[in-house]
């Protein structure tokens, strides 16, 4: 049963307690149920609306809205026991009081609210909140993401957090492009099934699809929801897009790039180092030929045109960074015997 499918069967129970609480009541009361069955299903009706409305609304910030009540409870509470408001007539006095205690109350609220964890420290002395990090955060996976594959080996390391979310509308744009008459999305679309079934079924992550509010305004596109549902879990945005990456961090979300980690991955080599490189093609030169490392990186060999075909050992001469990425030079090691 789906989360969602789940919360809108317990209100459909809970509208219907209501109702026969009423009618219960009702038939005490009255000696008829229909009146206290109405009453009780406009009551429940009316909860059922307050909790769709508060549904952005977190524990954390009901606690922090509750402090600041307290604490603007008690400014009013030392104003209203001033001498003032005395020489007022008592209907006055209570009417102000009723205003200052709903005005500081309103004002401890919001600012409670406004406020981070360690602000908390310059009210209550010596008292201090934990700091927020996001080492625990959960992450929120784009399309992009779970269809690169490389997220469940990244996660079968532990490198991860154990919490992965994928929202409702991302599992509905992966679907999409699983039955998309184009071979290439639809390849696609099933690659990234295919992930998100691996993962669900791996004890190293908890993976949840989430009905996030964040796919129910479809006017937005699938960037700006997956931002607005991070936004409203607190959560962490996992992507190899660099642009949805820097929309998010412009909004105050954090994002982490799998491209910027893996560029972060790669072997440094220096001049003088030694590399056993397949050679698999020829370079521009007569005398060169090509090698690729694990991760993508070319190394062209001068003088090795000899051994194109074979595995040899070669030294590091020179590395020149383009706009396309790293391009490593180098020699063949003398005496190097090629395999």
């Amino acid at each position: 049963m789906t989360p969602l499918l789940t919360v809108n069967l317990l209100r459909v129970l809970f509208v219907t307690f209501c109702a026969a609480i009423g009618a219960i009541a009702s038939s005490e009361l009255e000696g008829g149920m229909w009146p206290g069955v109405v009453l009780g299903l406009l009551l429940g009706l009316v909860v059922v609306l307050i909790d769709r409305l508060l549904k952005g609304f977190s524990l954390r910030a009901f606690s922090s809205a509750t402090f600041g009540l307290l604490l603007g409870w008690i400014f009013a509470k030392l104003v209203s026991a001033s001498q003032i408001l005395i020489y007022l007539p008592p209907t006055t006095q209570w009417a102000i009081g009723l205003v200052v205690y709903c005005t500081f109350g309103y004002l401890g609220m919001m600012l409670a609210m406004r406020s981070n964890r360690d602000e908390f420290s310059l009210i209550i002395p010596y008292v201090r909140f934990a700091r927020e990090t996001t080492q625990h955060q959960p992450l929120i996976l784009d399309t992009n993401i779970i269809i690169d594959g490389r997220i469940a080996e990244l996660c079968a390391t532990g490198f991860l957090s154990r919490s992965l979310i994928v929202p409702r509308f991302v599992l509905g744009e992966l679907q999409a492009l699983a039955d998309s008459r184009d071979p290439t999305k639809r390849e696609r679309g099933r690659r990234g099934l295919e992930i998100l079934n691996d993962l669900q079924r791996s004890r190293d992550v908890e993976l949840t699809i989430h009905e996030s509010s964040g796919g129910d305004n479809v006017d937005l596109g699938v960037d700006a929801r997956l931002v607005r549902a991070a936004k409203v879990l607190q959560a962490s945005l996992l992507t190899n897009d660099q642009a949805l990456c820097q929309v998010a961090r412009l909004q105050q979300v954090p994002a982490l790039n799998l491209s910027d980690l893996s560029r972060a991955l790669r072997p440094v080599f220096v001049v003088g180092d030694e590399i056993e490189l397949a050679l698999v093609k020829e370079g521009r030169e007569q005398h060169q030929a090509v090698g690729y490392l694990p991760d993508g990186t070319m190394i062209v060999v001068n003088h090795a045109r000899p051994h194109l075909g074979k595995t040899t050992t070669v030294i590091v001469s020179s590395a020149l960074q383009t706009t396309a990425g790293r391009l490593i030079f180098a020699e063949l090691k003398d005496g190097a015997k090629a395999t």
